[in-house]
């Protein structure tokens, strides 16, 4: 029986800017039936869907491990979206394929807990209506990988280019780029001079409230070209229109 790991999930409950921050950017993507992988207690649920408020009828939060689903269901009784609001105890592929398709599939900080990767995410596809997105939101780059990483049960970080090489099939990359730039030039100081891979609440609390800021003009300003979270949208379009990729903000296109 699967059991996270990880003791953080908590500590970055605290993240509320970095959350919203996001939030704003894959929320074009939402819409109708929502699928939430590994949704741990739900500490981004009711932000999503706050903020995505009218865009979607239905949303089923998925979490494999057991411990943590009488809190998931405790947190997100309390939201009153208007939509149907589903907990389900297992993973990706415990899901019937004879279900009905979703329109949206989330993995929030998720996919670098899955061993077979690319496996996973063509099993997600699977899953997905036509013209449905699916948003991988990890950290970026193997650099950055560390000891508090690997207690937290991370198997890798990405870059685009890792991250676009398991594109699954029938579907496309629409948006593609690196998020909190800010915070990857304090990464990258604290990788070279301290060496620090702990957190406490008031250094996630001043990441949040002073460099997220930042990290939304500068990562404007760079293109997305760098940061230490990496976003990734897949669109699944009709077989006749497989040839075509239709991406809503261009500019935010970045390459490895």
């Amino acid at each position: 029986m699967y059991r996270y790991p990880g003791t953080e999930l908590d500590l970055f409950s605290l993240a509320v800017n970095w959350k919203r921050y996001w939030i704003t950017l894959v929320s074009p993507y939402i819409s109708g039936r929502v699928l939430e992988v590994g949704t741990g207690t739900g500490n981004n649920t009711g932000l999503i869907q706050s903020m995505c408020r009218g865009k979607f009828t239905a949303w089923t939060c998925l979490e494999p491990d057991i411990t943590l689903i009488d809190r998931l269901k405790q947190k997100i009784a309390f939201e009153k979206t208007g939509a149907v609001i589903e907990v389900v105890h297992g993973r990706v592929i415990d899901l019937p394929q004879t279900m009905p398709p979703y329109d949206t599939i989330l993995y929030i900080d998720v996919l670098e807990h899955v061993k077979n990767d690319k496996t996973e995410l063509q099993s997600a596809a699977n899953l997905l209506s036509t013209n449905g997105h699916l948003i991988v939101l990890s950290p970026a780059h193997a650099f950055f990988y560390s000891e508090f990483d690997r207690r937290i049960g991370h198997f890798r970080r990405y870059t685009i280019g890792t991250l676009k090489r398991l594109t699954p099939q029938e579907c496309i990359p629409v948006l593609c780029r690196y998020l909190d730039s800010a915070g990857m030039i304090v990464s990258l100081v604290n990788r070279i001079l301290f060496h620090q891979s702990a957190f406490k609440p008031g250094h996630i609390m001043i990441w949040d409230r002073f460099f997220i800021p930042v990290s939304r003009v500068l990562d404007t300003l760079t293109f997305g070209k760098i940061g230490k979270s990496l976003l990734m949208v897949w669109r699944k379009p009709p077989l006749s229109g497989k040839n075509s990729i239709h991406e809503i903000n261009p500019n935010t296109r970045a390459t490895d």
